[in-house]
């Protein structure tokens, strides 16, 4: 390995803290003179059923580690996730069931792999079901490692406690339950996203109370959303999914705010992105560098080529779907109905699209919502920027 400065260097660069100031470099040395790699750990709660390029900023950093030698130790929270992580949280979250964790439990794992490295010396993937089904005694012991007023220094906590929002004693044991994960796999280092800083440090703390040395803590920035504002999150639809098509990728990257470029670039590090070109090169660029990363290099011209001939040469997608519908006693195709079935909106969100003439036929905008069968019948239904169906109809045309 280099030398444990360099790394430290290399590993903080990117990085929002590294806690306590300069525990990195001494972790470091401390585990090279042991002649061991550091055990690095990165707690995701499987609350959806995939990563999204936001959950990529600090795989990437893992990913890091694991080049330098050190081996991750990726927690997949199925217990965690049973009591939703209140960080930022202005309520309590949706309780999941078993089954939803479970499921989304595996999708997460094989997702991650699509970043780190798939290698068992240098990864090491757990369940935190394994520790935190635990017996009364001994949560009674993790209970008092920590005090009521030490939880309600979190900003979340105190704001609702203070505007009498109901905190659940499920919801303070949370924190309690992160910090015990580095105590049962004996983590020297935790990463996560700057909203995690409490729950970071906690852990410090939990692992004192055991008589364990505290791991260092390195915190890094938080991706914004396609919106360029607000955390990238599923919930907000702002999201670009690590398991998304690449024509997908590629057209929603494009929709990314100026502003939000250069934390892109730097904080999911992207390749072959010039520094001097014009925003739209370089949006285009950054759009390229994703879907090769997560799809190959065939894939990103694939996608950018497809892009252009729909949205520059105004050509149709090499493949439309087919959706066969019935017109009605008068011979009337009512399209709210059809745009609710084949691209799953609202009828209400129908309607507003076509009165916004987001709707077109053919190529060509209606705002209408009942037209004649012979006036849809065979042509292609357009709603937005990327969703085409060609409409047949049942009875009367087949």
């Amino acid at each position: 390995m280099p030398d444990p400065a360099e790394q430290a260097a290399f590993l903080t660069r990117n990085t929002v803290e590294d806690l306590p100031k300069g525990a990195l470099e001494a972790r470091l040395k401390a585990a090279a003179g042991e002649r061991r790699p550091l055990r690095v750990k990165l707690g995701l709660d499987p609350t959806a059923p995939d990563l999204h390029l936001g959950h990529t900023v600090v795989l990437q950093k893992l990913r890091e580690f694991q080049d330098f030698g050190h081996r991750v130790v990726l927690i997949v929270g199925d217990y965690t996730a049973r009591v939703g992580d209140p960080s930022g949280r202005s309520q309590s979250r949706p309780p999941l069931t078993g089954e939803q964790i479970d499921a989304n439990a595996a999708t997460y794992q094989d997702q991650a792999f699509r970043v780190l490295r798939d290698d068992p010396e240098l990864l090491e993937v757990r369940r935190n079901s394994e520790w935190l089904d635990m017996g009364m005694e001994e949560l009674f012991r993790l209970a008092r490692t920590t005090t009521v007023a030490q939880l309600l220094e979190r900003n979340d906590f105190a704001n609702r406690f203070a505007a009498r929002t109901p905190i659940s004693i499920l919801e303070l044991l949370y924190p309690l339950m992160q910090g015990y994960d580095s105590v049962a796999i004996r983590a020297d280092v935790e990463l996560g996203g700057t909203d995690q800083t409490f729950n970071l440090m906690l852990g410090r703390d939990v692992q004192r109370a055991y008589g364990m040395a505290e791991q260092c803590v390195l915190t890094v920035p938080i991706l914004p959303g396609l919106d360029g504002v607000e955390k990238m999150s599923k919930s907000l639809g702002n999201q670009i999914g690590v398991t998304d098509a690449p024509e997908e990728m590629y057209g929603r990257t494009l929709s990314l705010p100026d502003a939000a470029m250069p934390d892109w670039v730097a904080l999911l590090a992207l390749d072959g992105v010039p520094a001097q070109a014009g925003p739209r090169d370089t949006k285009r660029a950054i759009a390229r560098a994703i879907v090769r990363r997560f799809h190959g290099d065939a894939a990103a011209l694939a996608a950018e080529e497809a892009f252009d001939r729909v949205f520059i040469t105004h050509e149709l997608p090499d493949v439309v779907p087919d959706i066969t519908v019935d017109a009605g006693d008068d011979g009337m195709v009512h399209l709210p109905a059809v745009i609710a079935t084949a691209f799953g909106r609202s009828r209400s969100e129908a309607r507003r699209l076509l009165a916004e003439g987001a709707v077109k036929l053919d190529g060509a905008p209606t705002g209408e919502a009942d037209l004649a069968s012979g006036a849809v019948a065979g042509k292609v239904l357009q709603v937005g920027k990327r969703s085409y169906v060609r409409v047949h109809l049942g009875s009367t045309e087949r």
